[in-house]
């Protein structure tokens, strides 16, 4: 018989990257599904292929080189990252608060080392340093809410970014004290080579960056200068006895303000680190880790749990300090422990230098305990950081009550639609729409769109596209409304849609709702979901099954906290206008606070709509309200984005209710306008673009109900 074990661990070189980016390419899926941070995915992955998993890979020189690489690179991006100019707006807070968040975990964890753990001296102070640090992976949550001006938000950032750059300084400092050389003329000798070291950066990056970057626009010219900057400068940190992701750091520092966040120099030095060298950093960390360790016995949870405990400890003794002294509500406090409480990227990259440091006769400074430790520490911190970032998010929106103002209302009345047409059937109803719910003072003409695949069928599609949009073409003309028409191919019809939404500067977009079983089972269909996940402007997905004139009667559902979203009062105005144009009643359900606000809108705005309002407590009595329907009335979900204010565990329920009690109703699910960039060209691997329909976990709970129901 084949023994299929003997082929194992692979040692080919070209087969060992083969499998390296299939666990790439496929592991932020399955991580996605399992809601798993997709760092701590790539390192489980790493654990998975590795001699103490399945043996599948053997770690080769690729791991050394690519993984040198990808260190550097962690650190090099992070410190590009920093905002250097809001840091120096609240500098006395700053530092002190960087100062509490840096040294009250770093001294608890060393205690700890030293008296629960019995670690080493220096074991100890690598241990406090990785603890003194932190990474601000659930930063993308505060961007969501809009809250990245908030006082605790801009002291955390600040803070982290100060406690970061203090355990490097610390960490240098461990790296030199294990030359052969030691005594009060080594530290006075290497403080003046660090100094030297720093002078020379600081003297020499700023002046050829200018330099080259006006003498050279070539982009490949101007991404190898960065790259052979990131390592002039860690090989010379090397030199003079630091250890290089304090090089790497350093200069990402130095390169901040040359390099704009937005820029394009920028995305290809993210695009390069989070598609290759990240990715295959962290999984030779994860082909490290010797799983075994976790079942012998309870001395490795114990060290998990006392890293965790202890420097999570740390963290939120140093946010609930500052809080109060400086006087900040108490949502601030967990706002500023939940932003500084996660450890990512940056505490693997420290342990790995630790784990080259030589204390005896092969036995290096981080053992196996330690790495496991720090690894599920990692994992723990990220699911705590996440969860109450998120929770304080809603606290101070609430707290603060900041409803959409007055210039949201006049943004509510300025549009560009787009409205992106496949299917011949359906653009007649879509067009209609658009034009009963458009501005007709302003005038706007409407954008028609039609996105083709590029395959072997492109020619004939873009045909039949053309064609479909003449016709658009001519509705509009009809009713003296210009339209712009674009034919667009791509390989993907979301970012089609994406990139046609910012080319032609929109505002919102009308589509119609995936109505084709044949194509996909999915309730959202193909694409439906990657758009509205990666587009924060608003959304109208429509279904509608008979002429718009015909329809007698707007039924709306809306869910609680909906008038804190930023685009509350543009569906609002929307619907306003549909209901005033159809000459319809409109019935809107929802709570009492939010009734009170749309019907004080509506009445001083829309005095002609002839409004009723609902009271309805619970979004889980939306399914009643299909008893109410007739096939004449037309049936409004305002829904929310994953990560809003408004959104709710029950939304998720949503494609099964609506499918379940409303299939045959004339439907409109809005997507309101939310904070953050609606441009999806940031790319970063905690935060990637792709998003799941469902998690596996509700999809496991499905099947056992439905199997066991029985």
């Amino acid at each position: 018989m084949l023994n299929i074990a003997e082929y194992f661990p692979i040692t080919d070189p070209t087969l060992i990257f083969f499998v390296v980016l299939l666990i790439i390419l496929f592991a932020p899926i399955i991580m996605g599904k399992l809601r798993i941070p997709h760092i701590i995915g790539m390192v489980l992955a790493g654990i998975l292929v590795g001699k103490y998993g399945l043996n599948i890979l053997e770690r080769d020189a690729s791991f050394e080189l690519f993984g040198k690489v990808g260190l550097y690179y962690i650190m090099f991006l992070a410190a590009l990252e920093m905002d250097m100019e809001g840091m120096k707006k609240n500098k006395s807070r700053l530092i002190i608060y960087g100062l509490l968040t840096c040294f009250v975990p770093f001294f608890l964890t060393f205690g700890m080392s030293i008296w629960l753990l019995h670690y080493s001296t220096r074991a100890s102070f690598l241990l406090s340093c990785i603890m003194a640090s932190n990474t601000l992976i659930a930063y993308p949550i505060v961007s969501r809410y809009g809250l990245q001006q908030k006082p605790s938000v801009t002291l955390s950032v600040g803070s982290s970014m100060l406690s970061l750059l203090i355990a490097l300084i610390m960490l240098a400092g461990l790296v030199a004290s294990f030359s052969s050389h030691d005594g009060l003329l080594f530290w006075v000798l290497f403080t003046a080579k660090f100094a030297a070291y720093c002078g020379v950066m600081i003297f020499l990056i700023p002046r050829l960056t200018r330099w080259f970057l006006r003498r050279y626009s070539d982009s490949v010219m101007q991404f190898i200068f960065v790259m052979a900057m990131l390592f002039m400068s860690a090989a010379l940190s090397q030199m003079v006895g630091i250890e290089g992701v304090f090089g790497a750091f350093f200069a990402g520092l130095l390169l901040n303000r040359y390099i704009p966040h937005v820029s394009p120099l920028m995305n290809r030095l993210e695009f390069t680190g989070n598609a290759l060298f990240i990715p295959y950093f962290l999984i030779g960390v994860g082909m490290l880790i010797n799983v075994g360790l976790l079942f012998q016995g309870s001395h490795i949870l114990w060290v998990i749990f006392c890293i965790v405990f202890f420097g999570t400890l740390g963290k939120a003794i140093a946010a609930y300090a500052a809080c109060f002294g400086f006087r900040l509500p108490l949502s601030s406090g967990h706002m500023m422990f939940g932003l500084t409480s996660a450890h990512a990227a940056g505490s693997i990259a420290m342990v790995m230098v630790g784990m080259n440091l030589l204390v005896g006769p092969n036995t290096y400074l981080v053992n196996d305990d330690m790495l496991n430790g720090v690894v599920m520490m990692i994992l723990c911190t990220c699911v705590i950081s996440s969860m109450l970032t998120d929770w304080s998010s809603r606290k101070i929106i609430l707290r603060d009550k900041e409803l959409p103002d007055a210039e949201d209302t006049k943004k509510a009345s300025d549009e560009k639609i787009l409205i992106p047409v496949k299917y011949p059937e359906y653009a007649d109803n879509l067009m209609s729409l658009a034009f009963l719910v458009r501005n007709q003072k302003l005038n706007r003409g409407l954008v028609c769109l039609n996105v083709v695949y590029d395959d072997k069928d492109m020619r004939y599609k873009q045909e039949q596209g053309r064609q479909l949009l003449d016709h658009c073409s001519q509705l509009a003309a009809a009713t003296d409304v210009m339209t712009q028409t674009q034919v667009r191919i791509a390989a993907n019809i979301a970012n089609g849609i994406k990139h046609a939404f910012n080319e032609f500067q929109c505002s919102e977009i009308i589509i119609g709702m995936h109505m084709h079983p044949e194509v996909s089972p999915k309730f959202w269909g193909e694409f439906h979901q990657s758009l509205f996940n990666g587009l924060s402007r608003q959304i109208i997905m429509a279904r509608i099954k008979q002429p718009l004139n015909t329809i007698r009667r707007i039924q709306v559902a809306v869910p609680s906290r909906a008038e804190f979203e930023p685009g509350f009062y543009r569906w609002v105005e929307r619907l306003a206008r549909l209901s005033g144009n159809l000459d319809c009643r409109i019935q809107i359900h929802g709570r009492e606070e939010t009734l009170a606000l749309i019907n004080e809108y509506i009445t001083n705005r829309h005095q002609e709509v002839r409004a009723e309002y609902t009271l309805m407590q619970h979004w889980n009595e939306m399914p009643q309200l299909a008893s109410h329907m007739s096939k004449n009335h037309l049936f409004v979900v305002v829904t929310a984005r994953k990560g809003t204010v408004s959104h709710k565990s029950a939304l998720e329920r949503l494609p099964e209710e609506l499918t379940r009690f409303f299939s045959g109703t004339n439907l409109m699910i809005i997507f309101p306008d939310q904070h953050g960039d609606s441009s999806g060209n940031v790319l970063t691997f905690a935060e990637p673009q792709h998003q799941e329909e469902i998690s596996a976990y509700v999809a496991f709970n499905q099947w056992f109900k439905k199997k066991f129901r029985k």
